[in-house]
C-alpha cells in the first residue's frame, strides 16, 4: 500500500513538474487543486477487493493498480493460491472490471465476466525488475 501511495505521489509530482514547465503566466493556484466527485474511487477501496463473476464466484483479488500517463491503465489481479502461497498475478484492463458501491451496505464490490480458469491461463505478471516488491 505504501508503495502504491509513493508511486501515485511520484506520478503527481512528475505531472506537476511537466505542467509547471509548460505553464504560462495565466496559471493560477485554482488550476492546481481539484475536488473529488461522488463517482470517484480511492485506491484503498480497490486494493484487496475480491472480484466475482456472474455466478457470484470469487475469481480473483485486486492487488495493485497500474498508472500510465496519469490514467488507470490496469489492475493487477491475484488468482489462486492460499494465504499468499502460489498466487498467480495477471493484468486486467480497467474496462473489464466493474467496480460499484452499494450505498445501503456501504460496501464496494467488483465483478468481471471471467472464470478462475480463464484468469489462470492469462499471461502472468511478475513483480520483478522495476516492479519488484
Amino acid at each position: 500500500m505504501r508503495r502504491l501511495l509513493l508511486a501515485l505521489a511520484a506520478s503527481a509530482m512528475l505531472a506537476t513538474t511537466a505542467s509547471a514547465q509548460s505553464a504560462t503566466a495565466t496559471t493560477t493556484i485554482a488550476d492546481v487543486f481539484l475536488t473529488a466527485k461522488p463517482t470517484d474511487v480511492l485506491s484503498y477501496n480497490l486494493i484487496g477487493l475480491n472480484i466475482q463473476n456472474g455466478d457470484k464466484e470469487n475469481v480473483g483479488e485486486i492487488k495493485d493498480l497500474i498508472i500510465s500517463g496519469g490514467q488507470l491503465a490496469g489492475y493487477i489481479v491475484s488468482v489462486g493460491g492460499f494465504l499468499g502461497i502460489g498466487e498467480h498475478y495477471v493484468i486486467v484492463s480497467p474496462t473489464a472490471i466493474k467496480v460499484t458501491y452499494n450505498e445501503s451496505d456501504k460496501k464496494w464490490s467488483a465483478s468481471m465476466p471471467a472464470t478462475k480458469e480463464q484468469l489462470k491461463e492469462a499471461p502472468e505478471f511478475k513483480y520483478e525488475g522495476r516492479w519488484g516488491k
